[in-house]
């Protein structure tokens, strides 16, 4: 597994790679929805990944015992059950794009989340820029979902906020586990270790398929587990601790313009001007906050 001896270049180019997956998450769960519920979504596309985690592990010879193993399984809880599934919720109700756009929000709110839990005592500035975020993405929401009739796309906005935040939070509890670790070792062990977990949601939430599924969510649902939980991550932590945070963490400014396209292209979605706007000034607040 790469390190930080990796080139800076390597370290772009697996930073971009893991930025697409991960930007193609919305739209492909999506296409997974065709066949398959969002609990079995969620649980086949955690043990495909734990499957992988469990052999990288073994060629690494890594034990399963941890001294941060709490930390580990929480961070796993919020990025393996809690982002996927409430993720997969939202996408039956509200478009990939639009989706997008609640977690371009994802870098600032991550940020917020690490300063509230620390001794960091966050600027006026940063303040100023996370309330403006924010703003954008409630404003955003309540638009979009005033457009259609009933509440469940409401709701299915609710469900893509609180993606948001487990995301945010797993993201924190890895950052910090990363000082002391490599961080593809923190999504390998968390894996592994809500792996039993996963076993037991598959048997509780299992439902007969009336129909066959599609070649097409078939292979939605192996890309969510072989690549959005596992492989992109693997790649992304990798290119951090190569590039550095500061250099490789801006190609995450890109991501929420990767999920408009690709949901343009996978789903036929249309982007109007509101959705554009709203992306670029997201982007816009993320990239001034990260200056200071």
């Amino acid at each position: 597994m790469p390190n930080k001896n990796t080139p800076l270049f390597t370290a772009y180019v697996l930073g971009l790679v893991a930025v697409i997956i991960f930007g193609s998450t919305l739209p492909v769960t999506r296409l997974a929805l065709e066949s398959f519920s969002p609990a079995t979504i969620t649980f086949t596309r955690a043990l495909i990944a734990a499957s992988m985690a469990g052999v990288l592990m073994a060629v690494f010879g890594l034990s399963w015992k941890h001294p941060e193993n709490r930390s580990i399984f929480l961070a796993g809880v919020m990025l393996i059950f809690g982002f996927p599934g409430l993720m997969a919720l939202s996408m039956q109700t509200v478009d990939a794009s639009h989706g997008g756009i609640i977690l371009g929000f994802l870098p600032l709110a991550t940020a917020f989340i690490a300063r509230m839990t620390t001794d960091e005592r966050p600027s006026n500035r940063f303040w100023a820029l996370t309330l403006a975020g924010f703003a954008i993405v409630v404003a955003f929401t309540f638009y979009q979902s005033g457009k259609s009739a009933g509440s469940s796309n409401l709701i299915g906005y609710g469900w893509m906020f609180l993606a948001g935040v487990c995301a945010a939070w797993g993201y924190v509890i890895s950052g910090k586990l990363s000082r002391t670790m490599q961080g593809w070792e923190v999504i390998t062990r968390a894996l592994v270790l809500n792996a039993p977990l996963s076993i037991l949601g598959m048997i509780w939430f299992y439902e007969p398929i009336a129909t066959p599924p599609t070649m097409t969510s078939i292979v939605a649902i192996g890309y969510l587990g072989a690549f959005s939980m596992f492989l992109g991550f693997c790649a992304w932590n990798v290119a951090l601790a190569a590039g550095g945070i500061a250099r490789i963490g801006q190609l995450q400014l890109f991501q929420i313009f990767v999920t408009l396209g690709v949901a343009v292209v996978l789903l036929g979605e249309s982007l109007d001007w509101i959705t554009i706007v709203s992306a670029i000034a997201i982007t816009a607040i993320i990239a001034t906050s990260r200056r200071g």
